[in-house]
């Protein structure tokens, strides 16, 4: 979900952990729209966009060793599942966490983002259609699976981080 916190929380990390690599699958998911149709209009819906998540990422991890780092919401738990199980059967080590954030406060977040800055047209209807995703993405916290960690999305990114990197490390707990 646009405005939750995620990039700028991966941004954070990445400061602090240097050899951290970080995939984007949204960016996968723009290569897609430019190249098939989607019907939905979400690329998630593409099983061919899930197998580009977890493959690369576990291509990234196996290539360099290195921590990979992944900013993306699936409100789906399907679709994470189907992700999480192809990391997982992998061997790659999955840590999930979720950005709890209000409804009020993402729709103030996705309204004060600018996507397009040079097309007002572009940055609107990517706003609309996040503002759309609003009640479904704050539905998906009933959905997660059990071994979530949930972050309070509304602390500033360097606290989250701190909780991140905790948990990681073993020395914080989930809510």
């Amino acid at each position: 979900m646009r405005g939750a916190g995620k990039t700028t929380l991966v941004e954070e990390l990445r400061r602090r952990l240097p050899d951290a690599l970080v995939f984007d699958p949204e960016r996968v998911g723009c290569l897609l729209r430019d190249i098939v149709e989607v019907p939905t209009g979400d690329f998630q819906d593409l099983p061919l966009w899930r197998r580009q998540v977890a493959g690369p990422a576990v291509d990234l991890l196996e290539a360099y060793g290195r921590p990979v780092l992944v900013p993306m919401t699936l409100v789906d738990p399907r679709y994470a599942a189907e992700i999480f199980a192809g990391l997982q059967d992998a061997g790659a080590s999955v840590h999930h966490f979720f950005l709890e954030v209000s409804p009020q406060e993402l729709a103030h977040r996705i309204d004060a983002r600018g996507v397009a800055p040079d097309d007002p047209e572009c940055s609107e209807n990517a706003r609309l259609w996040c503002r759309a995703r609003i009640p479904e993405c704050v539905a998906a916290l009933g959905t997660l699976p059990p071994d979530t960690v949930l972050l309070d999305g509304e602390l500033p990114s360097r606290k989250l981080a701190d909780e991140v990197l905790a948990y990681v490390a073993g020395t914080g707990a989930a809510r």
